[in-house]
């Protein structure tokens, strides 16, 4: 998979209030050049049927379960559920540990920008999705450790999709994920439009610390 990062969306995470200079702009634009050549990402989902309990959710022909109000009102109305594993891969983590030997900041901006590039592998796969389930309507992903959906989700959606052999991704005993630039999701799948409701800054796993926040600003338009 081939994916081509968005320069301003890796420039956003790195919290420039104004434009990057000539020289930072410079350093910004070969290092992805670097990621995009290093970099092997890769996605993985299977979509399975729904299967709503009181307070949690099971997904028919797995072992997830899916705990929560929150993952509850955002499925609801929906028949199925995409789990998704996207990554950057572990050759993009060894290039920010590389960078991160030789300059701090150019450390720093190597690690924006793989979390770019992790997020465009999962607007990658949405698309992808779309094109196989045509005429379906979508909502928008919800991850592991998002409102009250607790991280023990995250290695179950793991072992779901076999995503250590399929994408090289595992989930540690803390629940984090290995590389570090992967994500875990879970996405509505419905036969009819439903209502897209709005990410809000509640239900992000970051809030606590998002850089966005203390600028006020908002990552999601």
């Amino acid at each position: 998979m081939k994916i081509r990062i968005d320069i301003n969306e890796a420039i956003r995470y790195m919290g420039y209030r104004q434009s990057p200079d000539g020289v930072q702009l410079g350093q910004i634009m070969k290092l992805r050049e670097m990621l995009e050549e290093t970099a092997e990402p890769k996605s993985v989902y299977r979509v399975f049927p729904i299967i709503f309990g009181e307070n949690e959710i099971t997904l028919d022909g797995c072992s997830v379960i899916l705990k929560g109000k929150d993952i509850g009102a955002h499925l609801d109305g929906c028949t199925h559920a995409a789990l998704i594993c996207c990554t950057a891969s572990a050759k993009a983590d060894e290039l920010i540990r590389i960078k991160e030997a030789e300059d701090i900041s150019l450390g720093f901006m190597t690690d924006c920008l793989a979390s770019a590039l992790a997020e465009e592998v999962c607007n990658e796969t949405e698309k992808e999705l779309a094109k196989r389930l045509p005429g379906k309507f979508f909502t928008w992903r919800f991850s592991p450790g998002y409102g009250d959906l607790p991280l023990e989700a995250q290695p179950m959606i793991v072992s779901a999709l076999e995503a250590n052999k399929r994408a090289g991704v595992y989930c540690t005993e803390s629940l984090m994920l290995l590389p570090r630039k992967s994500v875990t999701a879970v996405i509505g799948v419905s036969d009819k439009p439903i209502e897209n409701k709005r990410r809000g800054c509640e239900t992000c796993k970051m809030r606590t610390k998002c850089e966005f926040q203390k600028r006020g600003e908002r990552c999601e338009a």
